[in-house]
C-alpha cells in the first residue's frame, strides 16, 4: 500500500511477480478492513470511533512547555491563524495544530523520506524502503540539522516537534486517525514521538519529485535501442527562445566581475551553455539494459508531491503597481503537483502578538503537514512565489564494477559501505548493504536484483573497460549533500525588503526553485537560488555519463551572484511557468538543455499584454481569471489543418465539424475540446508513440513488430508481438508541451517519415502527415463513441476529465468498502496540457487528471486583506470532517476565497477558537 496518491494501472511486465506477491501478503489487511469497511456504521466503526480523532477547536488545553497562552482562531473552513508571545510558543503551536488536523499524513511522509514504510504496511514496502534507504534522506537530514543549520532554525524545529509530541501523548492511534484504528487490526504499530530530522527530510522528498532531467536522460538512453541520434533530436527540439520568452529578458552576465547585473548588456559567449553534446558512445550500449531496470525501481517509489517527476511544473506572475488598479503589485501562484487526499498543501496564519527581534513572524500562507513555518505566502511586507525551475542537478553515471571497488581513471577504488536493517511489519527484518563512491554517489542499481544481473552481461563498445564484474549505475544529485533549505524558509518568512528576500533565497539550495517577489513599497523582482552544478565544456549533462572517466565529474557550482535575477524590471511585470530561465546566448553556464518549452508561460504574458495595451489595469480578479484560462495552444496550431482534411464517413464528418468556430477553450462542457484532444492523442501514438521502444509505451500496449527491424511497428501480418512496461500515466508520448514542439517542427515536413503508420486491422495505413491526421480524426470518433456514445450532443470534455482524489495509503489499495469511505471525487474539470489551467493529463495513458493546480493564491500587495487564497481540499486529514474536500468543489469551479490577515479581519471571519495554555 504505497503512499501514492494515484490509481495503480496493472502489472508491469518483467514485476508482475513483485507486485503479485506484495498484493498477495496484503490479503490479511485487505480482508479486515473490507470487514471493516462493511461494519462502518457497526459495533466498532462507530461514530464515536470517527469522531474520536477530531480536533478540539473550541475552549482550551494544556501543553507542558508553553511559556505563555496561544490562540489558535479558526475560519469556516477550518483554517487556522496562531497568535502567540514568543517564537518558540508560536511554532510548537503550529505543531500541535498540524497534528490534530493531519497526523497521519505526517507520519507516512516521515516513513516515506527515512525509508521506513515497511513497519506501517508490512513486507510490501520492502523494496521502496530499500531504495529510499539507498538515497538516506533522513541521513542527510540528520547531518542538516547537526552541522549546517543556524541555531535559530533548530530552536524552531525543536518546538515545532515539542508540539507534535504534545499532541501524541497519551493518544492510541484510534485517538489520533481512524486509519491507525484500521492499521491496529493487523499489526501493532504505534507513531513514535517527532523528531526535527522527520520535519527536514520532506524537502528532500519534495526535491526528490523536483529534481529536473533524470527523466529525460533515462529516456533519451532508452531510445536508442529503436531510434537514431537524428530521431531522438527529433524529439528533444531546441527551446524556441525567438517564440516563448525566457523568465529574465534584461540585462545579463558580467564577465568583468563574474557576477549577474540585471540592467547590464549580455556579455557572455553562451559557448558554454551551448555545451556540445556529452560523448557517452562508451557507455550507451551498457546503459540500454540497465536504465529499463532503474525505471523499474524508480518507478515504484512512492511519489511525494509529483508524478515521479513527470510534468511538475507551475505558474507564478508579478505585475507591477504601474499596471494594477490599485498602484500597488499584485502576485499570483499555482504550483501543479499530483492530486492528493489531503491535499499536499496546509493553509495557515503565524502571527507574534508583538513583531519584534524575540518574534519576528506575522507571516500567512502554504506550508507542508509536518514542516514549520510558511512555504509560500506573504508577511506584513512582502510577498512571494515559487515555480519549479527545472534546473540540471541530477547525473547518472554508468560504473564499472571490480570486486568491492569501481573503476576510476584507471584505478580500482573501494565503494564506502553500510548496513541498513528494515524492520517489519508482521514479518522478519531485513538488510541491506548501501554502496557509494567516494564522492557519495549511491550505487542504485544495487536496488534491483534484475540490474545485478544485466550489468554482468550488459553490451559495451571494444574502447570501454573490460567487463569485470559487470557495470552498475549511480547518481549524483545536490539534495544528498547537506544544505541550509530550511533556513531558508524562515528567512524568508521574516524578510521586510529585497535585500532580505535575496539573502534567504541565497539559503535555498535544493530544491531549486523560480522565486518571484513583491513588496508593499511597489517594488517586484525574480530570483533563482539553489546548488547548481557546473560540468567540463562538452558535458551537458543531457545523457548519463561513463563514471570511469574524471573529466564527466561535476567541476562546481554556480556562485549565487552568477545567478540570473530580474529587480523591477523596465516592462514592470514577470512570469515564471517553468521556462527557460534566460536566453542561452546571455549566459555562460549551462543550467539544464531540458526546459519547460515555454507555452503556458507565452500564454500568461499574451495575457497581461493584452490587459495593459493601452495603458489598461490589471485586478485581481484579472489574475484569477489568468489562472484559468484553458486555451489549448496545440489546436491551435492543428486545427486549421485537421478542418481541410477530407472524410467520407458521415459519423466522422459530424465529429470533425465540431472543431468548426471552435475557440479553442477547453472548457468541462465543449464537446469541441473532447473531440480535439482526442484527435491529438491519436496523432500522437500514431506518428510517434508506437515508434518508440517498449520501455516508454503504455503497460499492456502491444505492438506487432519485426524482429529483423527494430525501427518501429510493422504491419500486423508479422507475428511477433512486443508490449509495453510503463505505468499510463508516465508513458511517452505524454502530449506536453514538448510535444507541441516536436509537431510544430514537422508541420513543415508533410512528408517526414514521422508521419507514417502501418495499417491496423480494417484502418489504412497512413504515408504522409494529412493520411494520418485522417486516420487520427476516425480512430478519435470511435475512441470516443465508445467511451462517451455515439451522439456528438452528449459529448463532453469534463466526461473524459476527471478527477479522483484518493486518500494516503488506504485509499488507493483499500477493499472498495474502505476506498469508498476515504476517497472523493469525480469532478469532471476544465483546462488541460500545457493550458495555464493546467490540469494535466497523459495523451499515452488516457484523459484522467494526473496532475494539477495543487493551490491557487492572489495576494495584493495594496490591502493584504484583499487577498485571495484556495486549496484543493480542506485543512483536515480526517475523512469524516467537514473540512476534508470543503473547498475542493470552488476550486473545480475556479473560485477563491478571502484571505484573512490582519487582526480586525481575522477576528471578523473566526469561527472557532481554542486556547493552549502552559
Amino acid at each position: 500500500m504505497p503512499p501514492n496518491t494515484t490509481a495503480t494501472t496493472g502489472d508491469k511486465p518483467g514485476k508482475s511477480g513483485r507486485k503479485k506477491g506484495r498484493k498477495a501478503r496484503l490479503i490479511v489487511l485487505v480482508l479486515v478492513l473490507a470487514l471493516i469497511g462493511g461494519v462502518a456504521y457497526g459495533s466498532y466503526w462507530s461514530v464515536s470511533t470517527v469522531r474520536a480523532s477530531f480536533p478540539q477547536t473550541k475552549g482550551s488545553l494544556t501543553l507542558d512547555g508553553l511559556s505563555g497562552p496561544v490562540e489558535v482562531r479558526r475560519d469556516g473552513y477550518g483554517i487556522p491563524q496562531i497568535y502567540a508571545s514568543s517564537d518558540a510558543d508560536l511554532f510548537m503551536a503550529q505543531g500541535y495544530v498540524q497534528a490534530q488536523d493531519r497526523f497521519y499524513e505526517m507520519d507516512v511522509r516521515r516513513h516515506l523520506t527515512s525509508g521506513r514504510l515497511s513497519e506501517m504496511f508490512g513486507e510490501g514496502q520492502v523494496d521502496n524502503d530499500a531504495f529510499l534507504r539507498t538515497l538516506g534522506w533522513d541521513r542527510v537530514a540528520k547531518k542538516e540539522y547537526d552541522t549546517e543549520l543556524s541555531a535559530s532554525t533548530k530552536k524552531y524545529l525543536d518546538a515545532y516537534a515539542k508540539g507534535v509530541n504534545a499532541y501524541l501523548e497519551g493518544k492510541d492511534g484510534k485517538d489520533i486517525s481512524l486509519e491507525y484504528a484500521a492499521l491496529g487490526f493487523v499489526n501493532d504499530y504505534k507513531p513514535a514521538p517527532w523528531t526535527p530530522v522527520d520535519s527536514i527530510a520532506w524537502l528532500k522528498a519534495m526535491a526528490w519529485d523536483l529534481r529536473g532531467n533524470m527523466q529525460d536522460e533515462i529516456d533519451r538512453a532508452l531510445m536508442t535501442s529503436r531510434l537514431g541520434p537524428k530521431q531522438i533530436a527529433d524529439l528533444y527540439p531546441a527551446y524556441p527562445y525567438d517564440r516563448n520568452k525566457p523568465i529574465v529578458r534584461e540585462g545579463g552576465y558580467d564577465e568583468a566581475t563574474g557576477t549577474f547585473k540585471p540592467a547590464a548588456g549580455a556579455s557572455g559567449s553562451g559557448t558554454a551553455a551551448d555545451g556540445g553534446t556529452t560523448d557517452t558512445s562508451d557507455a550507451s550500449a551498457a546503459l540500454q539494459s540497465q536504465l529499463a531496470g532503474l525505471y523499474d525501481v524508480l518507478d515504484d517509489v512512492p511519489t511525494a508531491v509529483g508524478v515521479n517527476g513527470h510534468g511538475i511544473g507551475s505558474n507564478s506572475w508579478v505585475v507591477g503597481g504601474q499596471h494594477t488598479i490599485t498602484g500597488k503589485p499584485l502576485l499570483a501562484n499555482d504550483p501543479h503537483l499530483s492530486p492528493a487526499l489531503p491535499s499536499v498543501w496546509y493553509q495557515m496564519g503565524l502571527h507574534c502578538r508583538s513583531v519584534s527581534d524575540a518574534c519576528p513572524f506575522d507571516v500567512t500562507g502554504y506550508t507542508f503537514a509536518g514542516m514549520p513555518g510558511v512555504v509560500i505566502g506573504h508577511n506584513q511586507h512582502i510577498a512571494w512565489g515559487m515555480t519549479n525551475s527545472g534546473v540540471d542537478v541530477t547525473d547518472l553515471y554508468l560504473e564499472k564494477l571490480t570486486g568491492d571497488g569501481y573503476l576510476y581513471d584507471g584505478k580500482v577504488v573501494p565503494f564506502t559501505t553500510r548496513r541498513e536493517t528494515i524492520e517489519v511489519a508482521g514479518g522478519k527484518a531485513k538488510q541491506i548493504v548501501v554502496r557509494q563512491t567516494e564522492d557519495g554517489m549511491p550505487l542504485l542499481s544495487d536496488r534491483d536484483d534484475e540490474l545485478v544481473q544485466v550489468g554482468k552481461k550488459a553490451t559495451v563498445t571494444t574502447s570501454a573497460p573490460d567487463r569485470g564484474d559487470g557495470y552498475g549505475i549511480a547518481l549524483r544529485w545536490t539534495a544528498l549533500d547537506p544544505g541550509t533549505s530550511m533556513d531558508a524558509v524562515f528567512a524568508m518568512d521574516r524578510a521586510t525588503d529585497w535585500k532580505d528576500f535575496r539573502a534567504a533565497a541565497k539559503l535555498f539550495d535544493v530544491p531549486s526553485q523560480n522565486l518571484i517577489y513583491a513588496d508593499t513599497e511597489n517594488n517586484i523582482g525574480y530570483t533563482l537560488p539553489g546548488k547548481i552544478p557546473t560540468r567540463t565544456k562538452g558535458d551537458d549533462g543531457s545523457v548519463p555519463a561513463p563514471g570511469w572517466n574524471s573529466k564527466y565529474r561535476w567541476t562546481g557550482y554556480i556562485d549565487f551572484d552568477e545567478l540570473p535575477y530580474e529587480y523591477n524590471p523596465e516592462r514592470g511585470y514577470i512570469v515564471t511557468a517553468n521556462q527557460a530561465v534566460i536566453d542561452k546566448d546571455a549566459y555562460p553556464y549551462t543550467l539544464t538543455t531540458d526546459w519547460s518549452y515555454g507555452t503556458r508561460s507565452q500564454r500568461i504574458n499574451d495575457l497581461i499584454q493584452q490587459k495593459i495595451k493601452g495603458n489598461g489595469k490589471i485586478s485581481t480578479e484579472d489574475m484569477r481569471q489568468m489562472q484559468l484560462d484553458n486555451s489549448s495552444e496545440i489546436a491551435k496550431l492543428l486545427v486549421p489543418t485537421l478542418l481541410k482534411i477530407d472524410i467520407g464517413d458521415p459519423d466522422v464528418r459530424r465529429a470533425q465539424k465540431l472543431l468548426e468556430g471552435w475557440d479553442y477553450t477547453q472548457d468541462a462542457d465543449s464537446a469541441a475540446a473532447a473531440y480535439f484532444n482526442a484527435v491529438w492523442r491519436n496523432i500522437l501514438k500514431l506518428a510517434f508513440g508506437n515508434k518508440l521502444p517498449k520501455e516508454l509505451r503504455v503497460e499492456g500496449q502491444c505492438l506487432w513488430v519485426d524482429p529483423a527491424d527494430t525501427t518501429g511497428p510493422v504491419d500486423d501480418t508479422e507475428k511477433v508481438r512486443e508490449c509495453g512496461s510503463r505505468d499510463a500515466d508516465q508513458a511517452q508520448p505524454d502530449g506536453g508541451d514538448r510535444w507541441f514542439e516536436v509537431v510544430r517542427k514537422l508541420m513543415d515536413k508533410p512528408d517526414s517519415d514521422w508521419w507514417t503508420t502501418p495499417r491496423t486491422g480494417t484502418r489504412p495505413a497512413a504515408h504522409n502527415r494529412d493520411e494520418l491526421f485522417k486516420r487520427a480524426l476516425i480512430d478519435a470518433r470511435w475512441e470516443l463513441t465508445a467511451k462517451l456514445g455515439k451522439d456528438i450532443d452528449t459529448w463532453s470534455w469534463g466526461r473524459l476529465h476527471r478527477l479522483f482524489l484518493k486518500n494516503q495509503t488506504l485509499g488507493t489499495e483499500g477493499p472498495s468498502a474502505l476506498r469508498y469511505v476515504l476517497n472523493r471525487g469525480p469532478w469532471k474539470l476544465g483546462g488541460g496540457e500545457a493550458a495555464v489551467d493546467a490540469t494535466g493529463w497523459n495523451a499515452a495513458g488516457g484523459y484522467g487528471v494526473v496532475w494539477v493546480p495543487s493551490m491557487r493564491m492572489v495576494v495584493n500587495l495594496d490591502d493584504l486583506d484583499k487577498s485571495k487564497w484556495i486549496n484543493l481540499t480542506g485543512a483536515s486529514g480526517h475523512a469524516f470532517s467537514s473540512h476534508y474536500t470543503d473547498q475542493t468543489g470552488k476550486w473545480a469551479d475556479g473560485e477563491l476565497l478571502p484571505w484573512s490577515f490582519s487582526q480586525k479581519a481575522v477576528d471578523d471571519s473566526t469561527r472557532d477558537t481554542l486556547v493552549l495554555k502552559p
